[in-house]
């Protein structure tokens, strides 16, 4: 026989009748642990590849390249001629892919900042001093450049940004999910460059180069720059109101618990506001030496025929990225002596290459998956059908990206990884949307906002549990459901606002970065 002491607790929070958030978010989660991991996705995807090249090959399918003469046929890999082909290639479609050797570099000369510290304390030193009322922007403003440090800012960020408001005398989980929100849902965004853009544009390389008319096109690191500053800066204000009159109002009053955490002093030791001034002072240093071989005439950096743009600055900034960061990861670590020697530099550098192994397991995969779509003519056969379906129900224009950006949206509640998704679904949109007339420029552009908007909202972002964790501290009876819940005030206008930047680029026909053209010019 029960007792009443054997009932559930009616008011434990674990065992709550669950709410329509909370049913939305368990399918949403089960749907998605039903995937298979990117590596087997794109393994499996190469092999229904490889079947469909091949039957279209024995079928004579062919397809001719609009504005062209040229009939390309199908070829297929369960060939003579296939076979062939992917024994004599399949390392290099891996050494030669873009992105592989752009990212890593980029991650290295990142790791080098970080190991030193350099990037904790330029938050701090941004966060620590601002005004109460200006608090919520500047945090918001900061989230928005985090692809900067890559998936480092969705740890290191919120807990500060919660430690800020509460001495700011502010409501410290606005700080935390609000920091949070803007990290993800402004990830792609920002006025600074990072590995992520160099991910981008290698795959946008890649699958514009099915198509002729990429020959005349100059892709670089850079071609979404004015739309991404112009982005964070508006998407920073956003997320400042959205956490200061939307989240933070609904948070009720705050009030401290015997567990919380305690405050953290923000403010910099005398040895790292030096190492500031000295990392300052010889980035000025830097830029003025880089901007002295581009800018005059006659400079060794400007393009043919003394042009700015393009230049081998633009096509080179890899490389001028790269020892920028160095530069200012071994100022401020030797300087503050968090880095011990060549053998601490060298051990930074190795660190943040191991944690890319998986990542460049998936670009090996994800490569062959692109190679196989450019050699056997079905990434032109697809792209070419795509458009003409778009085109045949009127679906042109503006109305393709916005389809677009919806589509990679939903995706993005499944498949997290921006570099898994832009491979999947950039080597057909790329080349179609050119058909069209759009740039690959545009095609990215438009990609980086489905790929950032609703990722803090699935439970497939393994950052989301940690922040739900981190939540507890200060909440122990939180629930996912709660946080999802409260993440979800910004996914939505953060998507409408971004879309409503695009269209302003769009309709005025701006240019998306230098020398990226919102149409094929």
């Amino acid at each position: 026989m029960s007792s009443l002491t054997d009932l559930p607790d009616a008011e434990a929070p674990d065992e709550r009748r669950p709410s329509g958030v909370d049913r939305v978010l368990s399918l949403i989660e089960r749907a998605g642990n039903a995937l298979p991991h990117p590596i087997l996705l794109f393994t499996g995807l190469f092999v229904i590849l490889a079947g469909v090249s091949t039957a279209l090959a024995l079928a004579d399918v062919t397809v001719t390249v609009p504005g062209t003469d040229e009939t390309k046929a199908v070829t297929g890999l369960f060939t003579g001629e296939g076979v062939r082909w992917l024994t004599e290639n399949l390392v290099t479609n891996f050494s030669t892919f873009p992105p592989i050797a752009a990212v890593l570099l980029m991650v290295m000369a990142v790791g080098v900042a970080e190991k030193a510290g350099l990037l904790d304390t330029v938050m701090r030193a941004t966060l620590a001093r601002a005004p109460r009322p200006v608090l919520p922007y500047l945090v918001a403003l900061v989230a928005c450049q985090a692809h900067m440090i890559s998936d480092v800012a969705a740890i290191v960020l919120p807990p500060l940004a919660a430690v800020v408001f509460r001495s700011a005398g502010r409501h410290p989980v606005a700080g935390l999910i609000g920091g949070f929100a803007c990290v993800g849902a402004g990830y792609a965004a920002g006025f600074t460059i990072g590995s992520l853009d160099a991910l981008y544009i290698g795959i946008t390389q890649q699958a514009a180069a099915v198509l002729p008319a990429a020959e005349g096109l100059d892709l670089h690191l850079l071609v979404n720059y004015y739309f991404t500053a112009a982005s964070s800066l508006v998407l920073g204000l956003l997320g400042g109101f959205l956490i200061a009159r939307v989240l933070e109002p609904r948070l009720g009053t705050y009030e401290p618990g015997e567990d919380e955490p305690e405050s953290q002093d923000l403010t910099l030791t005398p040895i790292q506001r030096r190492g500031l001034l000295f990392t300052t002072v010889v980035l000025v240093l830097y830029a003025g030496a880089v901007l002295s071989l581009w800018l005059p005439e006659g400079a060794p950096l400007r393009g043919e025929g003394g042009a700015l743009v393009p230049s081998p600055l633009l096509t080179g900034i890899v490389p001028v990225l790269f020892t920028a960061f160095m530069l200012a990861g071994l100022t401020y670590g030797f300087t503050v002596k968090a880095l011990s020697g060549s053998e601490g530099v060298v051990t930074a550098m190795s660190d943040a290459v191991k944690n890319m192994a998986g990542y460049v397991v998936l670009m090996f995969v994800a490569a062959q998956v692109i190679a196989l779509f450019n050699w056997s003519n079905v990434g032109i056969l697809l792209a070419v059908k795509s458009a003409a379906g778009l085109d045949s129900i009127g679906l042109t224009g503006f109305w393709v990206l916005l389809a677009f950006v919806v589509l990679v949206a939903c995706l993005n509640l499944f498949i997290v990884s921006g570099s898994a998704l832009w491979s999947l679904v950039g080597p057909v949109f790329v080349p179609a949307f050119m058909l069209l007339g759009m740039s690959p420029a545009l095609s990215q552009a438009a990609f980086r906002i489905g790929d950032s908007a609703t990722g803090i909202i699935t439970p497939m972002n393994p950052y989301v549990f940690l922040l739900l964790a981190l939540l507890r501290r200060y909440e122990p009876d939180a629930r996912l459901g709660t946080l999802i819940s409260r993440l979800a005030i910004f996914t939505v206008p953060f998507l409408l606002v971004w879309l409503a930047i695009l269209g302003i680029f769009y309709g005025f026909d701006l240019p998306l970065g230098p020398g990226a053209h919102i149409g094929l010019k």
